[in-house]
């Protein structure tokens, strides 16, 4: 199982990121900026319970650690 996080700060497009901790992404937000969302086996499980807890917030994969799962 994969681990992670959510950004707690918004892209400039309005998206918040979610981010893979066990991959070590060159892009993850500083320590104090980061929300742990728990352990999954794929980005999609951590994007659907981020979009569930951060209902009214734009949710996005990160590009570069959660690809399958970034959509703008």
């Amino acid at each position: 199982m994969q681990t992670f996080i959510i950004n707690q700060n918004q892209q400039p497009n309005g998206d918040h990121e979610v981010h893979n901790t066990t991959t070590s992404c060159v892009f993850m937000p500083l320590l104090e900026n980061q929300i742990p969302l728990g352990s999954y086996f794929t980005c999609t499980g951590a994007v659907a319970e981020a979009k569930r807890r951060f209902a009214d917030a734009r949710i996005n994969g990160c590009y570069f650690c959660c690809a399958p799962c970034h959509t703008t």
